[in-house]
């Protein structure tokens, strides 16, 4: 499904990724981890398409992502639903509409919207929270807000990139819980972190970058830190 072959990545001569090689197939869930700077931003940007590689090959289903020309885009992004660290989410739209809103710029038809943020909300155990503002949700409902919106078109990927960089191991816990939900689902998940604790808890397959490399791939590992 996605493919990074001999991937490399400069900025100005100055090396984010060097030679990286990974294969992930279909309903994987997979963490790539790493302290800061050891290039797991990076791997995100290539497979969405926000960068290009500077060497190598980056494949998702049947695109090659470093390829594509800038109005291609959004149609592979359309597989991809995100989240991020700093949720992202509209303060002055609530939970409802901030999931709707990713519906409403798609184009799906306003009378299937209901139902697929309804759906969405609940998969994230936020049913009851649908009115609150974002101000009015604790740091993790926001980022399960987050985590609907991301999935309420049905990607085939869910990439979180440190999604509990900004919460406490209760409300951690309780993210990652959803990731794996969403991942029995049929859902392919690509986690990025540097928590040992919620990776070594998880017991899936481990990616650790280091220095722009991958010096481990641990099918079912911890984050070593040695």
């Amino acid at each position: 499904m996605i493919h990074f072959e001999n991937v490399s990545k400069e900025y100005g001569g100055e090396v984010a990724l060097r030679d990286v090689t990974f294969k992930i197939e279909p309903r994987e869930f997979v963490s790539i981890v790493g302290k800061s700077g050891a290039g797991k931003s990076t791997v995100i940007r290539l497979l969405i398409g926000e960068e290009k590689p500077t060497r190598g090959r980056v494949i998702f289903g049947e695109y090659e992502v470093g390829e594509l020309r800038s109005k291609e885009l959004p149609e592979l992004r359309r597989q991809v639903g995100v989240i991020f660290q700093d949720f992202r989410l509209l303060p002055t739209k609530n939970a409802y509409e901030n999931v709707a809103f990713a519906l409403e710029v798609a184009g799906v038809p306003e009378r299937e919207i209901d139902d697929m943020v309804r759906e969405a909300l609940d998969l994230v155990g936020l049913s009851d929270k649908a009115g609150n503002f974002i101000k009015q949700l604790s740091g993790g409902e926001a980022q399960r807000v987050a985590l609907a919106r991301a999935m309420v078109n049905h990607p085939k990927v869910i990439v979180a990139d440190e999604p509990t960089g900004n919460l406490d191991p209760l409300n951690a816990a309780d993210v990652i819980k959803v990731l794996g939900q969403i991942n029995q689902l049929g859902t392919t998940v690509i986690l990025t972190t540097h928590n040992k604790d919620v990776v070594d808890r998880l017991g899936k397959r481990v990616i650790h970058l280091d220095g722009g490399r991958v010096i481990r791939d641990n099918p079912k590992g911890k984050y070593t830190l040695a």
